[in-house]
């Protein structure tokens, strides 16, 4: 692992750039590095095709009870009749992230003649359409699919995305497969669901512990799930790409200063008045794609005011977009080379404004993102080298951007701060920090709260449930 002590070395000597030849990023100390002024690349696309071959190798395997024929041979066995298996053609495809991985699934299967549905919030359906995929809802994909695959970033939102509602939902028939990422589908339900044969099979390739951990390993017993120690990119062709790849990058950021897939970001170019907004921009980015769900954006507006205003700012606009997208298509597949292409492709356009006048601070960064008339309008600022945000929706507060966060409207009565601070402690959540805004006394009032322990879906629900909450969401900020 290339740790914050061996950065540390590396800093005091000629440590430039560190080389990831994969995608995953979580070995290297990400801030660490970007403190000490050193680019940390890899290379996202090189092994999209051995993931989606793996992919339809699964899907087929799965199909034809290919492992478990082979497994009863070998035992002496010749039993026809016990591995029958289903054909592809005129199956449905289920897809669920129909992005690289996901669109080069669909690209190899469509001439298997199987039908192929997607969910992809954030895609454009023309470009669903290109492919052969019919884009809709998550719902339907998982009700009418016969083969359902799994193509999304392990997000707050994806995280137990497939759990025992969906299973019940799917069909008796139906083959789940993941070669994604371990926590997508949870795995006690996992188990149930094959154990109890609420669907026909499943072909995973990934897991929430790798190696399986003592209680995962209950997953082997089943004869109707097929397993792999994630091989996705385990092939000598994507082995060769990533090692070639990383090579001529950091040969290319050596030699003539060209940053290629860079995971984090150089400062040098901006001034330091300016580069203390960074990470304000990217967190209300985060922040505001967080609060917008699984939707796509309609409308992305960035305001810089006052001294930003005469600053040249699109650096920052940068780091909002990347915010935005860090959530919506993972951390490791987004960077400051590939972020305004991402954002195309997902249809996110971004207006900017600059207004020197308004000075509720000396500098702020508001974005403002639109989606079914819902709106979240943030506001952001520096105090003490520190991102506060400083306003949500026209209410101004100030509170720390970090970690995890509860925001709710609530009516300003006496009462509702008790109430609120009574049942997160009761729920076993501790409040770091709280901050208060209103537009009048006993008008309408957000509340934002810092708080040291994660908030799940049924606290959410008991906030907006007690007297004067709405509309309740919580965010982590790293």
């Amino acid at each position: 692992k290339v740790t914050a002590k061996v950065l540390e070395a590396g800093s005091k000597g000629a440590l430039r750039v560190v080389g990831r030849a994969g995608v995953g990023v979580d070995n290297v100390d990400i801030p660490v590095a970007t403190d000490k002024g050193i680019l940390v690349m890899n290379t996202p696309s090189a092994n999209i095709l051995s993931a989606a071959e793996h992919t339809c190798a699964m899907i087929m395997a799965a199909a034809r009870n290919i492992p478990q024929a082979h497994l009863s041979m070998h035992n002496g066995e010749w039993k026809r009749s016990k591995f029958t298996g289903i054909e592809l053609n005129g199956k449905t495809l289920g897809i669920i992230g129909v992005g690289r991985v996901g669109g080069e699934v669909a690209k190899r299967l469509k001439h298997f003649n199987m039908k192929l549905v997607g969910y992809d919030p954030f895609l454009p359906p023309e470009v669903a359409e290109n492919i052969g995929v019919k884009l809709t809802n998550l719902e339907e994909v998982i009700t009418t699919a016969d083969i359902m695959t799994i193509h999304t970033p392990l997000l707050p939102d994806t995280r137990n995305m497939i759990s025992m509602p969906q299973f019940k939902m799917m069909k008796p028939s139906a083959i789940l497969v993941n070669v994604a990422r371990g926590g997508i589908v949870n795995e006690d339900d996992l188990y149930t669901a094959l154990k109890e044969k609420v669907i026909s099979a499943a072909a995973f390739d990934v897991w929430c512990n790798e190696p399986l951990s003592d209680d995962e390993k209950k997953l082997l017993e089943l004869d109707n799930l097929i397993t792999t120690p994630h091989l996705g990119a385990s092939t000598t062709e994507a082995q060769e790409r990533v090692a070639i790849e990383i090579a001529q990058s950091v040969i290319k950021y050596l030699k003539d200063g060209e940053i290629v897939n860079a995971i984090n970001a150089p400062r040098g170019k901006l001034d330091p008045a300016t580069a203390e907004f960074l990470p304000v921009a990217e967190k209300l980015g985060a922040m505001a794609s967080q609060l917008n769900g699984q939707r796509p954006i309609e409308k992305l507006e960035v305001s810089f005011n006052g001294d930003l205003a005469d600053k040249d700012t699109k650096m920052l606009s940068l780091y909002i977009q990347m915010g935005i997208l860090k959530n919506i298509v993972g951390e490791a597949n987004t960077n400051l080379i590939n972020v305004a292409a991402l954002a195309k492709a997902k249809g996110i356009t971004l207006k900017e404004t600059k207004n020197a006048d308004e000075r509720i601070y000396d500098s702020t960064i508001g974005v403002r993102i639109e989606t079914n008339g819902d709106v979240f309008d943030l506001l952001g600022t520096v105090v003490a080298h520190s991102p506060r945000l400083v306003g949500v929706n026209g209410f101004r507060f100030e509170i720390p951007m970090a970690g995890g966060m509860l925001l709710a409207r609530y009516k300003d009565t006496p009462g509702p701060i008790g109430a609120i601070g009574q049942l997160l402690g009761d729920n076993g959540i501790n409040i770091a920090m709280m901050s208060v805004g209103r537009d009048a006394p006993h008008g309408n009032a957000v509340m934002a709260l810092s708080v040291d322990d994660p908030i799940t879906d049924a606290v959410l629900k008991k906030v907006d449930e007690a007297s004067g909450f709405e509309d309740s969401k919580y965010v982590f900020l790293e």
